[in-house]
Formats: C-alpha cells, structure tokens, sequence
C-alpha cells in the first residue's frame, strides 16, 4: 500500500457529529479524535517538521491539521491555554510514573494550607480569540485539565488515598469535592462559548479488568461530581463526551441512566472491542473512536483500512464516529494513522 495524503472531500459541519453524539443517522461518515501529536498535526497542516514557537502559531496549526484531514472538530486540550491546574510536589519523570509520586494532601493540615486554584482566573479568551481561525462549520472540543478522580489521585497519591477513604471519610470526601467544585466552574466558563461545540470529561476510572475503586465509592465520591458536570453542559445545550480508560462497563448503565453522559470514548481490544460497544450500546449512548492503540500500532496499513471501513459499514455513521481507541500519541505509524481516516473518504468514492 502506497502512503498517500488526505483528500478532504467534504465541507466542515459540526452538525454531523452532533447528529452522532444524538445517536441519530449523520448524511456521511464522521471523524473524531481525543488528540493527535504536534509532529502529525504539523504533518497534517502541510509544514512537515514545524516547530511552534508561539500560542497563536499552536492554534493554527492544529487547526489547520484538524481541517486538512476531515474533521468536523478541533480538540484544544486544557495544556493549549492558562487554565485550570492542581499543583503537586515536583517527581522524577521516567517512562513508567508511580501514581504515589507528587502526593501533597496526606493530612487534614495540609488539606487546608494548600493553594487551591481558582477556575476563573483561566485565560478562557482564548476560544473567542481564535475562533476567527476555525473554518465555517467547525467548532471546538476542549478536554478538562484532568478528572475528578485522577486530580484527586494525584493530589493525595493513590495508595494513600485507597487508606483516606477508609480510615478519614471526611477528608476524602472534602478533597473530592474540592477537586470536583472546581472543574464544574471550569466546564461551566468553558461550555459557555459559542466556538465551543461539546466538551470531553476526561477521567479514568478503570484497571483492565475492574474499576480503580469500588462501586459505592465511585457512586459516593466521583459520580456526584461528573452528574453535575453534565447537567452544567447540558444547561448550555452542548454535548457531553466521557473519555475513561479501563474496564467500566459494569458501572456504564449509570453512566448512560444516571450521568447523563451523550458519549463515551477510550477502547481497548482486550478489555471490550469497539464494535461489540457499539452492538451493545450504540443506540442508548454515542461511541466515539474505538481503532485499538496497539492494532493501530503494529498492523499493516490495510489491515487498519480494512477495520476501519468494516466498522463505517456496520455502525452506518448511527450513532458512532470513527478514530483511535484513545489517541495519536508519536509512536502510532502515520501511515497506519491515514489508512484509519482515510477509510472515510474510500467508503464514499
């Protein structure tokens, strides 16, 4: 298979991946991704090996590489502008990170010297200033600075928070809500924007064969906090996308029920295959992405093809939209990478 480039053979129409987020039929194939890497995005906008040097050069380029290859959407992750940010102490950074290491709150003492953020004080302006940059018919997407349970995680360290939920229930209780009172300011500012088409709760809650932590914790500490946040979106009228690794589908009919969540993206072929989530809950909660991090990694280009347009076959763009089981991190083959999104221009020529 010859590598070729991305032929953008439609006009940019959030409206189509809304109709998927609704789990309604959308008029064509629909793209979607969580984030894609600076190399292929500079790839992508036609600058191979661009390096930018300034905020307004970041944003062009990534929406330049976002339109270049066909979707309907921008993702600005939190990191693109000053926002949101819950300090922890300075670790060793190596391949493999401890979820112990940066802990700061391990007391009530500490709980309460710590400067906590102000989710107002971001630099929100950003989705008005370079909304001028986005093609007619696209809109952004922004992730949070992390979730619920993963600032908390980081905040306390995760072994000392599997002892706090025990053994001080209360403090565990006003770290979470701490945490999760803030992001909800954060979605709220940021879902206010009319360059904003949906947002992406991003918090993993899963191991591969279970969830981090037991159900009535989640039900206790972290759901409250995410039905909130999803009430606040829906308030604005925008869309929200759950973003979790891991094994939670036996907690996702709360997740669809009880949350309220529109969307939920982030598969791996050992835990549950993509197609088998849409088969089971396509028409009740939209599913977003799904191509495995490690079959995009290490098939063939046609086999990735291959996958990609059985799955635009079988989904019928109801309900679903197609892309990776997570994200472009640098490892993924970009050849591999457009073999996946070009999947949808080859099933409508």
């Amino acid at each position: 298979m010859v590598m070729r480039e991305v032929t953008r053979r439609y006009l940019p129409d959030f409206g189509q991946l809304l109709k998927v987020l609704r789990r309604e039929k959308a008029g064509r194939p629909v793209l979607f991704e969580y984030f894609t890497n600076n190399g292929l995005n500079a790839l992508l906008a036609g600058r191979p090996g661009f390096v930018p040097s300034t905020r307004d050069e970041l944003f062009r380029m990534t929406i330049d590489a976002f339109h270049h290859a066909g979707y309907d959407h921008v993702t600005i992750p939190a990191r693109f502008f000053r926002s949101l940010k819950f300090e922890t102490a300075a670790h060793e950074k190596k391949a493999s990170l401890s979820q112990n290491a940066g802990a700061v709150i391990t007391c009530e003492e500490e709980f309460r010297r710590y400067p906590w953020p102000d989710a107002e004080e971001g630099d929100y302006a950003v989705f008005d200033l370079y909304a001028a940059m986005l093609p007619a018919g696209m809109k952004f997407i922004t992730p949070g600075p992390g979730g619920v349970l993963e600032n908390v995680t980081d905040l306390v360290g995760f072994e000392r928070l599997c002892y706090m939920i025990y053994e001080e229930p209360e403090l565990a209780a006003e770290i979470f809500n701490a945490v999760g009172s803030r992001l909800l300011q954060y979605y709220e500012i940021c879902s206010s924007f009319e360059s904003v088409g949906a947002v992406i709760v991003n918090d993993d809650w899963g191991f591969k064969t279970q969830t981090i932590f037991d159900p009535d914790h989640m039900r206790e500490l972290v759901f409250p906090w995410h039905r909130k946040i999803v009430a606040a979106v829906h308030a604005r009228h925008k869309p929200a996308i759950l973003h979790s690794c891991g094994n939670i589908y036996g907690m996702l009919e709360e997740i669809i029920n009880d949350l309220g969540y529109d969307a939920k993206h982030s598969y791996e072929d050992v835990i549950l295959p993509v197609e088998e989530a849409w088969l089971q809950w396509g028409d009740r909660i939209a599913i977003l992405g799904g191509i495995d991090m490690d079959f995009l990694a290490t098939r063939t280009p046609e086999e990735v093809a291959a996958r990609a347009a059985r799955l635009l076959k079988l989904t019928g763009s109801k309900g679903y939209a197609l892309g990776s089981g997570n994200s472009i991190p640098p490892f993924i083959p970009v050849e591999n990478y457009l073999a996946m999104i070009n999947a949808v221009n080859d099933l409508e020529s």
